[in-house]
């Protein structure tokens, strides 16, 4: 399998996700130890620079424990340099492990090859050889608004568009947005939820 190189660094919790994507992708990938990175300000100042220099993916994996190092991380890292890759919720277990997590979800590391380059496809990760889509208006929580996944009542319908999406169901509004930026511009958001009188997404 020919591996696409990657300009980005991507950041993932453990040594597993790291030979997985390895495996997939020909890109500098740092493994930062699950939680152990909290506590490391030596690490955490190496992946500030990084972000800064070379622009960061976060792949952690889909369930609760890699949220919060996502959520962890974000808050310690300048927004600007990062990009945010998404795993779906896939249920079952790594063949290394006796037993499954604790949710039961796969995470990166056992995650098929075409599900991890979907997913860093999605974050928005530079290709070498493509070039990148010029940048077009957002979509805003204005926008999420309207369209009936932001505000009172809305969890149902963006649960449902997350299953669509096939993202994981931890993913918050705000993260939504982010991804929705990715794959869709504001025009063709727009329509999609105009068609049948509602979310046609």
């Amino acid at each position: 399998m020919n591996r696409p190189r990657i300009k980005e660094v991507i950041v993932v919790e453990g040594r597993y996700d790291k030979n997985s994507l390895a495996q997939v992708v020909d890109a500098t990938i740092v493994d930062v130890g699950g939680f152990a990175v909290f506590h490391d300000g030596q690490l955490l100042a190496l992946l500030r620079r990084l972000a800064e220099t070379r622009g960061l993916i976060l792949f952690t994996d889909p369930d609760g424990a890699g949220f919060v190092i996502r959520n962890r991380l974000k808050g310690a890292l300048p927004k600007r340099g990062v990009k945010h890759a998404y795993a779906p919720d896939v249920y079952g277990k790594e063949k290394r492990k006796k037993r499954g997590g604790r949710e039961g979800k796969l995470g990166v590391e056992g995650m098929p090859p075409e599900v991890l380059l979907a997913a860093l496809r999605r974050a928005g990760a530079q290709f070498e050889g493509e070039t990148p889509q010029p940048a077009e208006d957002p979509i805003t929580k204005a926008d999420m608004l309207d369209a009936g996944l932001a505000g009172p009542g809305s969890a149902a319908r963006r649960a449902a568009l997350i299953r669509r999406l096939d993202l994981p169901e931890h993913l918050s509004a705000n993260a939504l947005l982010d991804v929705l930026n990715l794959l869709y511009t504001r025009r063709s958001f727009l329509e999609s939820c105009c068609k049948e009188g509602g979310n046609g997404l």
